[in-house]
């Protein structure tokens, strides 16, 4: 037996057969007996540029060669970090003269982010202001504040007790409205949303959901934080997917595909007015918070490297030019008998939910259904009631009708034991 923990796993089934990965590239992976697996869900939401790049491994290599690491604490800067922030600032959707402060990953800038966000009013004077409202089905890394405004609730059980002054809002905006008044807009510091939930199912926003909660935080002056840490680098076919909304966020997060994976990196763009506090008057406000890797040259530069791959190849509309092929190649699942809903057409991912009959007759039935389509050479994630699927932007219209194969041998491959009702339509 070995020693690796995995993130998420059942250690006492995971040590019986762990699936080693050797090599990968373009949308594909190989184990170490030299199968190939199309990778359906880019790793982990990242790889959206597809693997073995050698330009971003080059220009990372360079880097490292000549400044591997270094802090950027105080004054301190590096030229990747520099000329990095100013390029996402150039895009950021929260406005002009934004800002940007970099860390290593997706659930540190929700971190930062919260922290800005209740600082932000501190600063303000409007101390009163630290209750933070998220979206159900949302997800937000496993850090302190991640982990408190999940919108999973079996991702919040088994802590103890998280950091309070947070409630998840239903997916609707009457919902919404009454967490307003019910908590008091006067004391909310902000509203964290994925624009479509990701880690939750891949739940797309109700028609005007994502604007309504928008309007409703402008009318009350409550900071809207949307998290891209998923949805960002052209999975909903924009830079940062809220684009798409048409709606101007106080703070943005992001991860994964700012670097499409090749090394860790993530942060938080923040528009011009929620930064101001820390950036108008020398000596007045430090912000103190930092994770120790924030601006790091070598990661900054396989982010630099990234951004050229999207620009120069035109993969940032993928996401949108794409969503009805996935769509198409999931759409007959919906009359498979085990299959209750598939949700598609969003951005290049999806996802197909299991039957209550079929999540009730067969325990740890959506990694049951990743396992079947695993044998048939495609890899998915496993997630709460099903499947998901998000390949790289960089798939072919063969491979998308691979997918919708690939999890049809997944569902198959059930060992429902008891009939099952069909499906409605089926």
């Amino acid at each position: 037996m070995g020693s690796l923990w995995h993130p998420f796993s059942d250690m006492a089934a995971v040590r019986e057969h762990e699936f080693v990965i050797d090599r990968a590239e373009g949308a594909w992976v190989y184990d170490e007996a030299g199968r190939a697996y199309l990778d359906g869900c880019a790793s982990l939401w990242y790889a959206n540029v597809g693997h073995g790049r050698q330009e971003i491994v080059d220009a990372a290599m360079r880097q490292m060669s000549r400044l591997e690491a270094y802090s950027c604490f105080a004054d301190i800067a590096n030229r990747p970090a520099l000329e990095l922030a100013d390029r996402l600032a150039a895009l950021a959707p929260t406005g002009p003269d934004s800002k940007v402060f970099l860390g290593s990953g997706g659930a540190d800038a929700i971190d930062t982010a919260v922290k800005i966000a209740r600082s932000y009013w501190q600063a303000r004077g409007e101390h009163q202001r630290v209750h933070v409202v998220s979206r159900e089905t949302g997800y937000h890394g496993t850090h302190g504040y991640g982990t408190s405004i999940v919108g999973i609730p079996a991702n919040r059980e088994g802590w103890g007790v998280l950091a309070g002054e947070n409630t998840v809002a239903p997916q609707d905006l009457d919902g919404v409205e009454k967490v307003f008044a019910d908590v008091g807009p006067e004391r909310i510091a902000a509203f964290v949303m994925e624009p479509v939930t990701g880690a939750g199912g891949v739940h797309i926003p109700p028609p005007g959901y994502v604007e309504g909660v928008a309007e409703l935080c402008r009318r009350h002056g409550v900071l809207l934080v949307i998290d891209s840490v998923i949805c960002g680098f052209g999975r909903l076919g924009t830079w940062f997917g809220i684009e798409r909304f048409g709606v101007t966020p106080d703070l943005v997060t992001f991860a994964k595909g700012v670097t499409a994976g090749y090394l860790p990196l993530g942060g938080v763009l923040v528009s011009a007015d929620v930064a101001a506090p820390w950036w108008t008057t020398p000596g007045e406000r430090t912000l103190r918070h930092g994770p120790t890797y924030s601006g790091h040259p070598t990661c900054c530069a396989a982010g630099l490297a990234t951004l050229d791959v999207y620009e120069r190849e035109g993969l940032i509309p993928k996401g949108q030019e794409l969503e009805t092929a996935l769509e198409a190649s999931l759409a007959p699942l919906r009359d498979h008998p085990y299959v209750a809903e598939v949700r598609a057409g969003l951005g290049l991912l999806a996802a197909v939910e299991l039957t209550p009959e079929v999540l009730s007759a067969v325990p740890d039935a959506p990694n049951k259904v990743l396992a079947g389509a695993r044998a048939a050479g495609l890899l998915v994630r496993g997630l709460g009631k099903g499947v998901a699927v998000s390949p790289p932007l960089i798939v072919t219209d063969e491979e998308i009708r691979l997918l919708g194969e690939g999890i049809r041998a997944g569902l198959d491959a059930l060992p429902v034991e008891s009939p099952v009702p069909s499906a409605p339509g089926a």
